[in-house]
């Protein structure tokens, strides 16, 4: 589902030729557009151009990295597939508001139909008209909106479903980025706590150092003999 959803946002920006594209690109690791190119059966600059457009909308990422040898520069691409979703879900919010607004112009206002042209007439242009269709001349006729009310409404039921898949997808992918985060401050977490701890370490046996260092040195005492003592040992 998440890449039917995907396809269905990188069409509406680049295009049907541009569809594949979903299944070469990673959201993980980047993808070299050499390979990419290759695998869409398109030249290196087809394949820029429409890495581009999807990019100016901030759905892709991309790094370079420089060729010793040559010293041109090559792109590695990554979808961003949240970013994608939050893209998809207001295009489905825009539809929908655009829905509405038809929905409420019909249930307020008259409209009218030329029969035989079956052109469609507001209430403003039909009295501009004299309700008269400009194409033919015939007398134009009020127009039963409950239909086309009812049809908006199963566009909106519609994009209601696809709304919820939008959100659901997103919540997953949050999922699975908020544990990968959560990882990461784990690993950084226990990096600092052994940075400090070899610091302590450090430090303390500086001190034991300085305190060796600056410590008296103990002086050896000599044992003084008693003159009767001294007397025996001439003898």
């Amino acid at each position: 589902m998440l890449k039917k959803l995907l396809k269905e946002i990188i069409v509406s920006i680049a295009g049907k030729s541009a569809e594949e594209i979903v299944d070469l690109l990673d959201g993980k690791k980047y993808i070299n557009e050499f390979i990419v190119a290759k695998k869409l059966n398109l030249t290196i600059n087809q394949t820029r151009n429409i890495l581009y457009k999807i990019s100016d909308q901030g759905l892709v990422s991309f790094i370079r990295k420089k060729d010793k040898r040559k010293g041109w520069y090559t792109y590695f691409w990554k979808i961003e597939i949240m970013k994608s979703l939050e893209f998809l879900k207001g295009n489905i919010l825009k539809k929908m508001e655009q829905v509405n607004h038809q929905i409420k112009s019909r249930e307020t206002k008259e409209f009218y139909v030329c029969e035989t042209c079956n052109i469609e007439f507001s209430e403003e242009s039909a009295l501009v008209h004299n309700f008269v269709c400009n194409e033919c001349g015939k007398i134009v006729v009020r127009k039963d909106n409950s239909f086309t009310i009812k049809e908006y409404n199963k566009e909106i039921d519609k994009l209601k479903k696809e709304l919820e898949l939008v959100e659901e997808e997103y919540k997953v992918e949050k999922e699975k980025v908020d544990k990968i985060k959560a990882r990461e401050t784990k690993k950084e977490e226990k990096a600092k706590e052994k940075a400090k701890e070899e610091e302590k370490k450090k430090r303390s046996n500086k001190k034991a150092e300085e305190k060796k260092k600056t410590a008296p040195k103990s002086k050896t005492k000599v044992k003084k003999e008693t003159p009767k003592k001294a007397i025996k040992k001439r003898k």
